[in-house]
């Protein structure tokens, strides 16, 4: 069933960058901006990260955290971390458990092939916990200002 505005956002527990554990509980009392996106380094997934990446300033002012989510291995995240100075942190959910828990892994189709991926989505939770926001199947280009106007309208 797909999460909806007024929900609670799942709990959740996962690696990140450097050995450090990324928790939803542990940003309570600030909205999180959690994007869910299929692989690193390509090449639109680099674009996401990067357009996140660039307002970073603008999130922290409007008291916002942002997190990708992917199942890939956090050494492939340390590595595109690194290529692309990406200051956010980015958690990895190998088991997609959480990824599951969230909606995003369903099963995607191309050329014809059935295959279970990762639905490019971000959630906007507010500062209790509970969900303000989803964007689904989103298209890149816009997306991380989009999010940002939405951050700073919620109070």
């Amino acid at each position: 069933m797909p999460l909806d505005t007024g929900d609670h956002a799942p709990a959740f527990t996962l690696p990140g960058a450097g050995g450090e554990e990324i928790s939803l509980a542990a940003f309570k009392g600030r909205k999180v901006a959690l994007y869910f996106y299929p692989k690193d380094d390509t090449s639109g997934c680099t674009l996401e990260a990067q357009g996140f990446n660039a307002l970073g300033a603008a999130f922290g002012e409007a008291n916002t955290v942002v997190v990708g989510v992917s199942p890939d291995t956090m050494k492939s995240h340390d590595k595109f971390r690194a290529k692309y100075d990406l200051t956010f942190p980015l958690a990895s959910d190998e088991s997609k458990s959480m990824l599951e828990a969230y909606g995003v892994w369903v099963e995607k189709s191309m050329y014809g092939r059935k295959y279970m991926g990762v639905e490019r989505t971000t959630v906007l939770i507010d500062g209790e916990g509970r969900i303000a926001r989803v964007w689904s199947k989103v298209k890149v280009p816009g997306h991380a200002e989009e999010v940002l106007a939405a951050a700073r309208a919620l109070a």
